[in-house]
């Protein structure tokens, strides 16, 4: 109780905060949070590759037809089923939704690599938040974070729970991004106590950042007032991903998920133009300037990815 940090938190609160803390102390973050972790640093590393279910090589489709399902599914965030309708119907190709399925897992396991290794060109300007996503009929968590000023997606981590470990998971893809951790590094999140226990578990392993929560919907204090539109950005992109999402209906497994997820970034990231950047998209790749119509910059993307495995 004689904590220098203690003291001066109770000392800067106001008659009727300091009634309301004898009343419900609980209420109020007054004292330095500690906790022991029981999880190392070394299992954060990225998870070894998994060998897709279909052999791209080896579809019995062209590869504009390919390209063609991917721009319905993901750009256009239509159901595997109604996309198979598509095919069937405007261009004459008879597909299954659960083959349309099939190459999309296949595309998302190429893809993921090439997603997170990339060197983008980054901003100061991050935020985080998480959304709800169903997998086997119950909750979990999609884990966002993304730089505000660039409109690049930097980590999507899907967890079942929402909690420390799942945090700093997330946070950790954002780091990996980095060749260097800039000394003023700041991540904007929501007030959920997880990420300044991630803070805490990094700074255990000598990996220094700041953590700014923006609480509640109305700017009620100086924090909340200078941060509350990078908060903004990130729920508009919670947003579009429920759009993309909402014709899903869930997934059938966590596997599911996390390719649906990765095919919505790498669309967001290299392939959606954003208006705030002047149409263009996030992440500039002259090859796929140089492609007339979306379908073929999908399947030129699937090239670039399937180069960049063979490094």
């Amino acid at each position: 109780n004689q904590c220098s940090y203690y003291l001066s938190n109770i000392g800067r609160m106001s008659k009727e905060e300091k009634t309301r803390f004898k009343q419900d102390p609980q209420a109020f973050k007054v004292r330095y949070i500690y906790r022991e972790f029981l999880f190392d640093y070394q299992p954060l590393s990225p998870a070894s590759p998994v060998k897709p279910r279909v052999d791209l090589s080896r579809i019995h489709t062209s590869s504009h037809t390919l390209g063609l399902i991917l721009t319905y599914h993901v750009n256009y965030g239509i159901s595997a089923r109604k996309t198979a309708a598509i095919m069937q119907d405007i261009h004459n190709v008879s597909i299954s939704h659960q083959t349309i399925l099939n190459y999309v897992n296949s595309v998302s396991i190429l893809m993921k690599p090439f997603v997170d290794g990339y060197p983008y060109e980054l901003s100061d300007q991050f935020c985080g938040d998480e959304t709800y996503i169903r997998v086997n009929g119950k909750w979990h968590y999609l884990f966002f974070f993304f730089d505000a000023a660039k409109k690049v997606i930097l980590s999507y981590r899907v967890s079942p729970n929402r909690d420390t470990l799942s945090a700093i998971k997330a946070i950790d893809d954002v780091l990996q991004k980095f060749k260097e951790i800039p000394e003023n590094l700041n991540l904007i999140v929501d007030g959920n106590p997880i990420y300044l226990l991630a803070q805490h578990f990094f700074a255990q392993h000598d990996i220094w950042f700041d953590v700014t929560q923006v609480i509640g919907l109305t700017n009620e204090d100086p924090v909340s007032a200078e941060y509350r539109w990078l908060k903004q950005i990130i729920e508009r992109l919670n947003r579009t991903f429920k759009g993309h999402y909402r014709a899903t209906t869930g997934f059938g497994s966590e596997a599911g998920s996390v390719s649906f997820v990765t095919m919505f970034v790498a669309y967001f990231n290299f392939l959606r133009p954003h208006a705030k950047l002047e149409k263009r998209v996030p992440v500039m790749i002259p090859e796929l300037d140089q492609m007339p119509h979306m379908p073929a910059r999908w399947t030129k993307l699937i090239e670039l990815a399937q180069l960049e495995l063979t490094k």
